[in-house]
Parts: C-alpha cells; structure tokens; sequence
C-alpha cells in the first residue's frame, strides 16, 4: 500500500477526504493540528474519526496561530452570526492557514517516504476562503515540488482534493457510503463545551443546508 498524508481537522469534509483516502486503498497518515482554533473539540473529533475508521497513523502537532491572529478563530474577535458578504474574505479566514498546514503536510510526507498529500478543501459550497481555490493548490503543488528534495530528484508532490467540485450535499452522500459517522464532526466554529453547534455561524448554516439538500438527518446536535 501506497502511503499517503490526509490533513484531518476533525470536520466534515476532512473526515470525508479521510474516508475517501482509506477506500482507494491508500495507507493513511492522518495529521492533525491544534493551531489555537477556538472550537479545541475539534481534537477530539478527528481522534474519534481515526478510531472509527480505524486509521492507525496519527500524528497531532501544537501549531500557536494565536501568536499571530488576525482570525476571529484564533483573535479575541466575534464570530459572526450572519452571512458574510460573498465578495470580502471572512473574518474566519486564518491568514494563510492552508499554505502553512499543507507546508507542514508534505514535510511530514517526505520524512515517511510518501509524494501524496490529501486535503478536504472544497471551491463550491465554502466560506470564501482564498485558499481553497483550485489556483491555489495548483500553486502549492508547484512550489512544493520545487522546494523539496524529494522533488528535486525525480519524486513530486501530489496533491488530492477529492471534494472540490462536490457541493455539500454530494460529499455528504459520498461519506455516509463510506461509512463515515457524521455525528463524530464538528463544523461549528463556537461550539459549546459539551459539543452542541450553535447552528447560526457560516459553517453550521453549510452543513445544516448540505444534510437538508442530501435528505438525511444531521446527528449533531444543535443549540
């Protein structure tokens, strides 16, 4: 089996990446981080994820964005409770969020001798976030091959968006065939501490319209 690196945040599209990544037989390395996000039951998430899909490699690594901030997920910022303007970049965008944990991805995916990098990232039904443009990775694929030594000798870099063209309601069918346990996700950005989702920020609107769309009942559950 093929190794290959799956960044699993815990939510519903890396999860379902994760699942998608096991069915074509790859042999996953989840990787996971704890950048200083608010909603820290994300950990968990993708911990219970692993165990569920009985993925035997996962790595978690301590990443303090919060040095950084400039997020409402990571900043002393409100998060939102109405739908963001289409056309301005969200205050939940992490400053250059994917660019950094994809950089980290394929470091982790040369020291284990793999070239193949998945990420859940989706251009269809998401917040506006620049980096989950298809430019964007295609980008990021180009810089890591050229700034690695596994590229440099002839062993580039893939990267797998399986989701990119899906809308939500499609990536939901596709994990619930998988066998993923959607009630282990968490997709809100302010959940409570016993896991409930607030069901009014721009996330938990996408999710709740994408399990109404699918015709399948969400098993979160919901403030």
């Amino acid at each position: 089996m093929k190794k290959a690196v799956c960044l699993l945040s815990g939510g519903l599209d890396s999860t379902t990446t994760l699942a998608v990544a096991r069915s074509e037989g790859w042999d996953v390395h989840a990787l996971t981080f704890q950048y200083g996000q608010k909603a820290a039951l994300e950990i968990v998430a993708a911990r219970a994820v692993c165990a569920t899909l009985q993925i035997c490699h996962h790595k978690i690594i301590e990443l303090d964005l919060r040095q950084i901030g400039g997020s409402a997920l990571t900043a002393e910022m409100e998060i939102p409770q109405q739908r963001p303007n289409p056309a301005v970049v969200p205050v939940t965008y992490v400053p250059a969020r994917n660019t950094i944990l994809l950089a980290m991805a394929v470091a982790y995916a040369e020291t284990i001798g793999s070239s193949d990098v998945f990420i859940g990232v989706n251009a269809l039904d998401f917040s506006g976030y620049p980096d989950c443009r298809p430019e964007f990775l295609e980008a990021f694929e180009r810089v890591a091959n050229l700034g690695t030594r596994a590229g440099s000798e002839g062993r580039p870099f893939t990267l797998h968006a399986p989701l990119l063209n899906l809308r939500k309601s499609e990536i939901i069918r596709r994990g619930i065939a998988f066998g993923v346990d959607y009630s282990q996700t968490v997709s809100c950005y302010r959940p409570d501490e016993r896991g409930t989702a607030c069901g009014v920020c721009e996330s938990c609107r996408i999710r709740r319209h994408g399990f109404a769309e699918a015709g399948i009942e969400d098993p979160i559950r919901y403030a």
